[in-house]
Formats: C-alpha cells, sequence, structure tokens
C-alpha cells in the first residue's frame, strides 16, 4: 500500500477531491487549491477529481463552466473511490459531497486506512449558506480533520452545535467561499443590466416561480433601456445539486419578455462582470455579489421564510420587493453583517485561508490518528446504519456483498442504460411528479 508522504519542492502536493455535483465539483476543486500550503519552493499541485455516481453527477458542459482543471476526472460509486483511496497516494481529500454521503466517505476511509499514521488530511464543509438542517449536516461532516465554515458567523455556529453535544470541535476552521473574486462594482455598465440568479429548489411550486417570471418580464417592460438576464444554473435535462421540477426555460416559453429579456448560462462570474443589480432569493450569487460590491436584492415577494433561505439575510440591508426594483430602489448593505458573512468586501480575501494553510501544513508534518466520525454503530443505531446502506457498506464501512465497485470503465451498453435511467429519472420529477401532486391536491 503506498504510503502518503508530504510533498516537496520537487513533487507536487496531492489532492484527491470527491463531489456529488456540479456546485460541489466547483467548491471542492476552488477550496483545495485556496486551501493547499505552499512556499517559495513549492508551488505544484496535484488534483484528482472524483465525481460520484448519481441523479447529480456534473454533464462535461457544467464541468467546463466551473472552469477548473485536474490532472485526472473520473466517474465512480462510493466503493470504487473507497479503493482508490486504499491503493493511491494523496496529501490531501477533499469531500464536497452531501452530509450523509461525508459521514459515509469517513467511515469508508477509516477503514481502508486503518493502521496508517501517514494517511491524507481529510477536508469538507459547505458549498453556501447554511440556513437549514445545521446540527444533522454538521454532526454528519463531524470526523473530518477539517470542516471549513465560510465565517465568522458559521465558525460560531458550528463550534456550538459540536460542544453542544460534547464532540470535538477543533476541526472547524474559518475560512470564505473558495469562488469570490473578480472585479469590484466601478459604476453603471451601458446598458444597464438587471440580473435574477435562480436556484434549482427555492421556489419549488409551480405558482411561485411564475410569479417571479412575470416580474421579471414586467421589470423588463417598465425598463426597456434595462438588459434583463435570467441566469439560469442548468440546462435542460442537466441536473444540479437540487432537483428541479419546473424549469424556468419551460416556464417562460408560455409567457412573451420583450426584446430586452433573455435567458443566459455560464460561469457566474462571467455575468456578474456585467451586472448592475443581481437579484436573487437566497442564493449564494447574492454573496458573490456583495463581495465585489454590486448592488443586491435578496427578494421579500414570496414573504421572508426559512423554507426560502432568505431569513438568513435578515439585518443585512438587501431585502426589497419587486415594487421597490420597479419604482427605482438601490439597497444598501450593512457593512457589520456584511463582514460576518465571509464576503471580504475589505480587500483581507487573500488572507482568509491562512489559517486552513497552517492548520493543513502541521498536520501533514506529523502522524494523524485514525479518523474519529462523532456516530458509530454505538452511538447512533438506528440512524448510521441507513446512511452507511446507502453507500453500499456496512457498519464498520466495509464494502456489502454485491456492492458496485467495477474496475473499468463502462462498456458502451452500461453507458446507455445509465443514460436512460437518468432520463428516467427526469421524467419523473419533472413530469410525472408535479402531475401526481396536483392530482392529490383536487
Amino acid at each position: 500500500m503506498p504510503a502518503s508522504t508530504p510533498a516537496t519542492s520537487t513533487t507536487p502536493l496531492r489532492i484527491a477531491v470527491l463531489a456529488d455535483s456540479d456546485t460541489r465539483w466547483k467548491w471542492g476543486a476552488l477550496t483545495a487549491h485556496r486551501i493547499a500550503p505552499r512556499d517559495d519552493a513549492q508551488e505544484a499541485l496535484s488534483l484528482s477529481g472524483f465525481l460520484l455516481r448519481g441523479r447529480a453527477t456534473p454533464t462535461p458542459r457544467q464541468l467546463a463552466e466551473v472552469g477548473v482543471e485536474a490532472e485526472s476526472l473520473r466517474e465512480v460509486t462510493s466503493v470504487e473511490f473507497l479503493r482508490a483511496m486504499a491503493e493511491e497516494s494523496y496529501d490531501i481529500v477533499v469531500l464536497a459531497l452531501v452530509g450523509g454521503g461525508v459521514q459515509a466517505m469517513l467511515h469508508g476511509l477509516k477503514r481502508v486506512w486503518e493502521g496508517r499514521a501517514d494517511r491524507p488530511v481529510v477536508v469538507t464543509g459547505y458549498v453556501g449558506v447554511v440556513y437549514e438542517k445545521l446540527a444533522d449536516g454538521l454532526l454528519l461532516r463531524h470526523g473530518a480533520d477539517l470542516v471549513l465554515a465560510n465565517s465568522r458567523q458559521d465558525a460560531e455556529r458550528f463550534r456550538s452545535v459540536y460542544e453542544g453535544v460534547g464532540a470535538d470541535a477543533s476541526a472547524v476552521t474559518e475560512v470564505a467561499l473558495p469562488f469570490l473574486g473578480g472585479a469590484a462594482y466601478e459604476g453603471e455598465h451601458d446598458p444597464y443590466t438587471v440580473v435574477f440568479a435562480v436556484q434549482p429548489s427555492v421556489p419549488d411550486s409551480r405558482k411561485d416561480r411564475t410569479y417571479l417570471l412575470n416580474r421579471l418580464i414586467k421589470h423588463a417592460r417598465l425598463h426597456p433601456e434595462r438588459e434583463v438576464l435570467l441566469k439560469l444554473r442548468s440546462q435542460p435535462g442537466e441536473h444540479t445539486t437540487h432537483i428541479e421540477e419546473q424549469p424556468y426555460q419551460k416556464l417562460v416559453q408560455r409567457l412573451a419578455p420583450p426584446p430586452n429579456f433573455r435567458l443566459v448560462y455560464g460561469n457566474m462570474g462571467e455575468v456578474l462582470d456585467r451586472t448592475d443589480l443581481l437579484v436573487t432569493i437566497s442564493s449564494t450569487a447574492a454573496l458573490e455579489s456583495l463581495h465585489r460590491r454590486i448592488p443586491t436584492v435578496v427578494l421579500t415577494d414570496l414573504g421572508v421564510r426559512e423554507v426560502l433561505g432568505n431569513h438568513h439575510f435578515v439585518g443585512s440591508g438587501c431585502l426589497a420587493s419587486w415594487d421597490q426594483l420597479d419604482d427605482g430602489h438601490r439597497p444598501s448593505p450593512d457593512p457589520e453583517w456584511v463582514a460576518r458573512q465571509g464576503v471580504v468586501a475589505d480587500g483581507s480575501y487573500a488572507t482568509a485561508f491562512d489559517a486552513a494553510r497552517e492548520r493543513i501544513a502541521k498536520l501533514l508534518a506529523g502522524a494523524l490518528p485514525p479518523l474519529t466520525p462523532y456516530y458509530t454503530p454505538a452511538t447512533a443505531p438506528g440512524y448510521l446504519p441507513g446512511i452507511l446502506a446507502r453507500h453500499h457498506l456496512g457498519p464498520d464501512g466495509s464494502p456489502l456483498p454485491g456492492a458496485p465497485a467495477a474496475d473499468k470503465e463502462p462498456g458502451p451498453v452500461r453507458q446507455i442504460v445509465r443514460r436512460a435511467a437518468r432520463g428516467a429519472y427526469r421524467h419523473g420529477v419533472q413530469r410525472v411528479a408535479p402531475v401526481i401532486r396536483r392530482m392529490g391536491e383536487l
């Protein structure tokens, strides 16, 4: 079994990133670059990407949109990833997964690295704003060497949860969102551009989404001199981190938008380059926009509610309605709120990952103890086995009999079957499920 020896000036730092969606690949890959300890002699970094096979496995277009290159990129099952971690040598492993996936991989990695003092440093965290399932998600991530918090506020909340259940909170490390950047806003463009950044799951009803589309189109009609863009996350047939039952692309086909209204895809940073007003329900794009000092609005039209996630922005100074925007309202963010949210619009972004880099460098320099998640078969016997089983792992983290773990790339027939299965899943989510729900409301 190859040892994981610390990188030197002649060997690049080796980092593996396991992600289960396009947004988590973006977070994981960019985080890998931000947290890698480096000095004048150590600049090289070797990034290996692993995409967890599932409904949200990124398409080539989605991966290209992220714009982060890897030395290698392959689609794997959970068991295949664990086998790779047992056989291949890495310095850092970044788990960019939903909470249950992180917990399963922690137990699986604990098993495959059993008896090894030179194991990789394991890092995990959140893609963006944490506004729901705080305790559940955090405890599922407990056991990693670093649990990254994207802001001062999150770091305090994370430590409070861990300490409150008697779990070690030392892994919590304050950083910032890894995809912040871009030029600061310097004034209005020609034409003045309004961007509505959508979210796949918020809001989820056809009625609410149609309302938002109608208001966006109305704004375009009221301001023909403006360019009004609907920034979409995925093209028809693609999935991202969350399921999208009512794609905006299909809803807009029934409407009649004016010429200054259009749909856009692509990298969010490139869209923000031409944005004068960013509007959203609660997207992490709001934090990207605030970081660049672009006027940013979090909509209140559907209420300020936990289910929408816009309650996170209470106190931000960014809450407003479409009526206010139609009348020319310009938001003014609260500096104290912004400073606590990891937005770092004050120019300190370059040092936001220093603490993580220093901690990782110290861990790489010494022998690491076995991974110790909070959840074990003894502490959560009615919860943990189900989480592990969903990833074809037994209570001890070992593969269950019959677990998929192919040693080669899927053949043409397997690829066709897999594409058909995903197509059927998308059809069920986007066509059948809404019909059944409407029938149930009759």
